[in-house]
């Protein structure tokens, strides 16, 4: 999946799916979904198949490897998300690391934390040989960060090599949203996902999309995230506001 230039926005892709020219819609899913059932929830609208690594039964390479059979055309992004930030993961990040490495052939892209700036700094080197989007995320479960903060957030993101930061931030007021709104929309040599979290920014669900966010994500059952939506009713506001077909 060769890329004309890393961390320009305009070239960014997940396998073949080229972010921007539609809004991307992930579905985080574990190893339990069939086949049949992955297929039916992309009739449904799923565009990213988010494979949660870290809340598989079986973590070892072959296990997850045999997993991706199910996702055959469809692309894919992995994550092994931190118990820090969110995630099931709390082994050693030296095994974080080799499990990454065996996925990068083959899935279209990856996450990895901003708080692991050693994990960032072994794997993007490598996702660039392997053709994989890398994301950097970061996950604030108690507030929006201050503006500042934010234009730090993503200026690491793009000195780490990412192609794309992806901030996730609770929100507890509408000015909180404004905040949000700003960082997406300020001037920045890396793609974005900006998302806020709870009852409080279920509007940047659809609202962020369209303002240049690339990706949303929603749930097919159990939510990963405060605020996160089911994907009939996700794509249906999509929809109807006129950001997908």
């Amino acid at each position: 999946m060769p890329r004309a230039a890393r961390n320009d926005p305009a070239m960014l892709k997940i396998a073949a799916l080229e972010l921007g020219r539609t809004v991307a819609v992930a579905v985080p899913l574990d190893d339990t979904p069939s086949r049949a059932e992955v297929q039916a929830l992309r009739a449904r609208g799923l565009d990213v198949a988010e494979l949660r690594v870290d809340a598989f039964a079986s973590r070892s390479a072959a296990s997850v490897l045999a997993e991706l059979a199910k996702y055959d055309g469809i692309p894919t992004l992995a994550t092994i998300r931190s118990r820090a930030e969110g995630g099931a993961w709390a082994g050693r990040e030296a095994e974080r690391e080799k499990l990454f490495l065996a996925l990068l052939p083959h899935v279209g892209a990856i996450d990895v934390e901003l708080a692991a700036p050693a994990l960032l700094a072994e794997l993007g080197p490598a996702a660039r040989e392997a053709g994989c989007l890398l994301i950097a995320s970061h996950h604030d479960f108690e507030r929006t960060p201050e503006p500042s903060a934010l234009a730090d957030l993503i200026a690491r993101a793009h000195g780490a090599g990412a192609d794309v930061v992806k901030i996730a931030a609770a929100v507890r007021a509408p000015e909180d949203i404004r905040t949000l709104a700003a960082a997406l929309l300020a001037p920045a040599e890396i793609g974005r996902i900006v998302i806020g979290m709870g009852e409080a920014g279920l509007a940047t669900r659809v609202l962020f999309p369209a303002l240049g966010s690339l990706v949303s994500y929603a749930h097919a059952g159990r939510s990963t995230a405060p605020g996160q939506l089911p994907l009939d009713e996700l794509v249906d506001l999509l929809r109807r506001t006129g950001l997908r077909a």
